[in-house]
């Protein structure tokens, strides 16, 4: 199949996540491949390039009410490019079959683009052994949950604690109350300071005796950008094991787990350009290869006897059943657009625009605007931004904002205790992404304007 590129760079079809058919035969059920998968175009030099960005997603071409559609909802989730469109509808059209088990010329193809998506998505994220170490799951919740019921349900020596913070997706919250409601851990928390900054100057005390820290590396709510550094330090020095909630991240910044230096890294599809249902679980080697499956059936075994079964190895024995198989590949499409236009300069456009997204609504709506999460600063947060105006409900707000064209999330954002933190019920959000512009921006502003008409 001949792939041609648009206009920035970016593979039109296929994603470059998989081969052409009978490249090389698939791996047996039970065995290990690496996955030859194909290394990144090179991204082309200068700003970013929107409008061409934009122009491959056909759900930003179309109007509602007669505006424009500006979505600002990335956070929650991001569009989708048709270069990872096409590639899910050519996988359907061409390949389907079941992966790891038949052994017919499609089943073999499928298996090899799984296999090859893996790769690829592990190589993306800095991971010393993809084809071992990373696991496809639902999403980064069943992965934080993976590990909370692997992991902390069966490694976790007993009397040691949980360490967790009060920016919290609920996802790295709740399947540690889970846990401590089961086997009466204790979980301790770092709080915020008032800069929406994690306070570390109680760290060692905190991270004295725990056995997990769990942190996220990007909050869904304030934007704010976690140093892991210090917190990864303090937690191997006192023998716990860090986990990292990375789906704010992922998208957005190069990430390379090794330099992170944390042991269990979740991030989820649907917010990186892909498609729902797929999600990633990376963890070091010695570590999966220790904990005992999560889900049990078909796949995760090498034996079942009728008095006991011997798991697969890695990753397998973490992926039972049938897998999402599409949507991996899109997954791994979806990481071929982005390193075709290129991490850094994804950065650089969000870093430039969220300070434009400050700068503009303090301007025109003064103190009618309240901001939770830092200041503009690339090395203290991304562009998940949060706000609170006037005294209009966020709810209200994002309907009124919706009759103008543009969608921004409206409510706690699935992080119930940072809302009792921050005292309010809720908060409206616009987060920005790669296809995002000044224009954007503006319309939100003038959308809170209208607002502001409204309520009066």
């Amino acid at each position: 199949m001949t792939t041609t590129t648009t206009a920035h760079g970016v593979p039109a079809r296929g994603g470059g996540a998989a081969a052409a058919p009978g490249d090389e035969p698939a791996a047996p059920p039970g065995s290990r491949t690496e996955g030859a998968s194909p290394q990144p175009a090179s991204p082309p030099a200068g700003p970013l390039d929107v409008e061409a960005v934009r122009s491959d997603f056909p759900i930003l071409q179309q109007e509602r009410a007669g505006h424009r559609l500006v979505y600002l909802d990335s956070a929650s989730s991001s569009q989708h490019p048709r270069q990872v469109l096409e590639t899910m509808d050519r996988y359907y059209l061409t390949t389907h079959a079941n992966v790891h088990r038949g052994v017919y010329a499609i089943a073999e193809e499928a298996t090899r683009e799984y296999e090859e998506a893996r790769h690829h998505v592990g190589r993306f994220i800095g991971a010393p052994k993809p084809a071992s170490e990373v696991v496809f799951t639902k999403n980064a919740t069943e992965a934080l949950n993976l590990v909370a019921n692997s992991y902390g349900r069966r490694r976790l020596p007993d009397g040691k604690a949980v360490v967790l913070t009060e920016m919290e997706h609920h996802a790295n919250l709740v399947p540690w109350l889970m846990l401590a409601e089961e086997r009466g851990v204790e979980l301790r928390y770092l709080p915020i300071t008032d800069e929406f900054q994690l306070d570390l100057s109680d760290l060692d005390r905190l991270t004295d005796g725990a056995g997990i820290v769990a942190v996220t590396a990007m909050s869904n709510v304030l934007g704010t950008l976690n140093d892991l550094g210090p917190i990864v330090e303090a937690a191997h020095a006192n023998g716990a094991i860090v986990v990292c909630d990375a789906s704010q991240l992922v998208p957005h910044r190069a990430v390379d787990v090794a330099r992170l230096g944390v042991d269990f890294f979740a991030f989820t599809g649907h917010k990186m350009l892909g498609p729902t249902g797929v999600g990633v679980l990376w963890g070091r080697e010695e570590l999966l290869e220790d904990m005992p499956p999560f889900l049990g059936g078909g796949e995760m075994i090498r034996d079942v006897r009728l008095d006991g079964f011997t798991p697969n190895e890695l990753p397998w024995k973490f992926e039972a059943g049938t897998q999402p198989i599409a949507e991996a590949i899109g997954l791994g499409a979806a990481v071929s657009y982005l390193e075709a236009v290129g991490m850094d300069r994804i950065t650089e456009h969000e870093t430039q625009l969220t300070a434009f997204t400050f700068e503009t609504l303090r301007a025109e709506h003064g103190d009618d605007v309240r901001f939770f999460g830092p200041e503009p600063d690339p090395r203290l947060r991304g562009g998940a931004i949060s706000i609170g105006y006037r005294n209009i409900h966020s709810h209200d707000l994002a309907q009124i904002l919706d009759a103008e064209g543009i969608c921004v999330r409206a409510g706690h954002h699935c992080a119930k205790p940072l809302m009792r933190h921050l005292a309010v019920p809720a908060t409206a959000r616009a987060s920005l992404y790669l296809y995002n512009d000044e224009e954007d921006v503006r319309a939100l502003s003038a959308g809170l304007t209208k607002a502001k008409e409204m309520f009066g």
